[in-house]
């Protein structure tokens, strides 16, 4: 499915596969202090309640990783795991676009709540989740390895 056309290619998002995995790496390792490994994203992998959408860009040079968002559904409610777009290409609504299809996807499937948690210091990505309705809930204190404190942030989703 393409959900934007982009000078010099078209931006599709779609569901993970196991090719994808050392471009998401990268994204990850550039994108996180603390990056997920090949293993944890096995396990979630292997998680029935796991999700894992891909933006991919077509280009004259082939198809390639933008970014992507892994979370969890259980009940009627959505966990927001990570949320990551390749740092030269950040600013450009792939990440909106990421966001708003696992919306839509959770939406579909009956949740009513979405939660996350953001590094305090990430203003990007907490601008990003109020844009979408998301508000701030509360911290979690040293939540992260290094001691950054998280802000829990909740999305009631309608109907």
């Amino acid at each position: 499915m393409v959900v934007a056309q982009r000078r010099g290619g078209d931006l599709a998002i779609g569901r993970y596969v196991r090719g994808d995995l050392d471009e998401i790496l990268a994204i990850e390792r550039a994108s996180f202090p603390h990056p997920w490994s090949p293993e944890m994203f096995d396990e979630e992998l292997n998680n029935r309640l796991c999700h894992i959408f891909v933006a991919r860009e077509r280009t004259a040079a082939g198809i390639r990783v933008t970014g992507y968002v892994c979370f969890w559904l259980f009940l009627a409610e959505m966990h927001l795991l990570n949320l990551a777009v390749e740092p030269a290409l950040r600013r450009r609504g792939i990440g909106a676009a990421l966001l708003s299809r696992a919306l839509d996807f959770a939406r579909e499937r009956g949740v009513k709540m979405v939660f996350l948690e953001v590094r305090r210091g990430n203003r990007e990505a907490r601008a990003l989740y109020l844009r979408f309705g998301f508000r701030e809930m509360g911290v979690r204190p040293r939540y992260y390895e290094d001691g950054e404190d998280a802000i829990v942030m909740l999305l009631e989703v309608e109907s």
